[in-house]
């Protein structure tokens, strides 16, 4: 249950650690999904809390909550603004060529009859830019730290597989699926007016440390430096 899985909470907003395999909005199939237990997460208001923005299904970590309209509105203006600080860790199928570097790859959205749809590389797509570092290699295999400037749908997906040209492992659409992916949100910083910031962090999952990758210490990310999109998914 979310509400055992709180990592940030005061009277605006509640960060949860997202378990990956369960989905933000209800799936066509019925089963749970984060939307099916906002009851559980009122904890006294009357207002049920509503998620500000998106991670895919597969992908872990922060998930960031407001507990009424004003400050949902106000939160999402921070991630339209680019102001949200977001720490992503991702273990890549290979290893990098290089120790760092910034993918900086427009990103559209096409759709095949026989694949369906998924997030291309487009020069005349929406601007879309992350910054990222290895952290750690075991065999043959790279945790990867990314900051991704904006915010757009499978951003650090795709700037993984095209951009860096080593995929997410476990990732269905731009990599193998042979596996679950290991993408998580570890950490998240929203910044307010008139209020101590929002902070959270949330725990690498054991299916990464059942790789041989060790819980790198994720510092809170500042606020991104580029505006960004509308909130989507990674």
């Amino acid at each position: 249950m979310l509400n055992d899985n709180i990592l940030f909470i005061d009277g605006e907003a509640i960060v949860v650690d997202k378990p990956a395999g369960l989905p933000v909005d209800p799936p066509r199939d019925g089963s749970m999904s984060v939307a099916n237990q906002l009851q559980s997460l009122a904890f006294g208001f009357k207002r049920w809390p509503h998620p500000v923005h998106r991670l895919d299904r597969d992908t872990s970590g922060c998930l960031l909550l407001a507990r009424h309209p004003k400050a949902h509105g106000r939160f999402t203006q921070a991630f339209e603004a680019g102001s949200v600080g977001k720490i992503y860790l991702a273990v890549l199928d290979g290893v990098p060529d290089a120790e760092s570097g910034l993918v900086d790859m427009a990103l559209s959205k096409t759709s095949t009859r026989e694949t369906g749809w998924r997030m291309v590389a487009d020069p005349k797509g929406k601007a879309a830019r992350s910054a990222w570092r290895v952290l750690q290699t075991v065999d043959g295999r790279a945790l990867v730290e990314f900051r991704p400037e904006t915010g757009r749908t499978h951003q650090i997906r795709v700037h993984a597989a095209s951009g860096i040209g080593v995929p997410i492992i476990g990732d269905p659409v731009y990599g193998k699926g042979d596996r679950p992916m290991l993408l998580h949100a570890a950490s998240l910083t929203v910044p307010r007016d008139n209020k101590p910031p929002i902070e959270a962090r949330a725990p690498l999952p054991p299916t990464f440390a059942a790789l041989g990758f060790a819980d790198p210490t994720v510092p809170l990310p500042v606020a991104a430096i580029n505006p960004g999109p509308s909130p989507a998914g990674s």
